[in-house]
């Protein structure tokens, strides 16, 4: 049974790298469905990795960034009689090459950079490809569950997340007026992809995650590319200008009861240690002091040893 009532349809991608890539995994379900998928590329080098990874598949080049590569693009594909029934836009790039920073240090230049790859170029591909969207076309982007968290790993991407998030609902407002287009986005957690690997401190934050998701076990890649292919499938035609959080309930549970009691006891594990140090000092101090004829410059010398008082 077709339920996704993919067959025969054919979806532009954007974003395949490899093999973690949303982009790749969203394609899999997609052609397990029925659907055909053409795939767009930043450059030659990724094209040739493409080809090897989806063999006879055709595999377009173009640099978002660049407005010429994109007309080219919009120009090849109609040549080819393209028609879509649905867009994936999988591209994000942020340069944290500088390090890990305090937002209110990011870089012009690299934040700039990362609205126009991440944020931007979904506005510029639909207006592009507008003609080649089919009248009830879905397009879907790939944005993250929260960004409300001020996550410090993540950097200035989570707000040019919330601009992507944003942009679907102007996006599908603004087409509106001449078509039944779609705009959604899929919101997941944090994913193993070859992406997240050059975040700084993206590791620890997964594994955080773990921790904090009821089920123990941090989202797939596969379980986001479902709800991807089903955004971009006629069954999801009453879901227009919204986000989807696949973060398996991790949103609900950052007051799980063993996380606290886990913080609670290392708390009092670091309050004991630091009763045992001041009363080593106390000790010490009373015996550099003990053969000293000043009793008020004794007491003085314990009282700052002993440091604050607990509330």
């Amino acid at each position: 049974m077709d339920f996704l009532q993919l067959d025969g349809k054919t979806v532009l991608v954007f974003g395949v790298a490899n093999r973690r890539s949303v982009a790749y995994h969203v394609a899999c379900v997609l052609e397990a469905a029925g659907a055909q998928c053409v795939h767009v590329v930043q450059n030659q080098h990724i094209r040739q990795s493409v080809e090897k990874l989806l063999p006879q598949r055709e595999v377009f080049i173009c640099d978002v960034q660049q407005p010429d590569e994109i007309e080219q693009l919009r120009r090849q594909l109609a040549e080819r009689g393209y028609k879509f029934h649905g867009l994936l836009h999988s591209i994000a790039y942020a340069d944290y090459s500088a390090g890990p920073l305090p937002f209110h240090q990011t870089p012009r230049q690299a934040f700039l950079q990362a609205v126009d790859v991440s944020c931007y170029s979904l506005i510029a591909l639909s207006n592009a490809l507008k003609d080649l969207l089919e009248p009830d076309a879905s397009v879907v982007t790939v944005s993250i569950s929260t960004t409300q968290m001020a996550s410090e790993s993540y950097g200035y991407m989570a707000p040019i997340k919330a601009a992507l998030d944003s942009t679907i609902v102007f996006l599908a407002k603004s087409f509106s007026r001449f078509s039944r287009v779609r705009f959604n986005a899929v919101a997941p957690g944090l994913l193993k992809t070859s992406a997240s690997a050059g975040i700084p401190g993206y590791v620890d934050a997964y594994l955080y995650a773990e921790k904090v998701i009821p089920r123990k076990q941090a989202v797939q890649t596969e379980e986001v590319a479902s709800v991807a292919a089903f955004l971009l499938s006629p069954r999801s035609s009453g879901i227009n200008a919204q986000k989807i959080v696949v973060d398996a309930g991790m949103g609900i549970n950052y007051f799980d009861r063993e996380l606290i009691e886990r913080v609670l006891r290392e708390q009092e594990l670091q309050w004991h240690e630091w009763l045992f140090l001041q009363q080593k000092r106390r000790v010490f101090c009373r015996m550099l002091l003990k053969d000293s004829n000043s009793f008020n410059s004794m007491n003085s010398f314990v009282a700052r040893a002993d440091g604050p008082s607990r509330h």
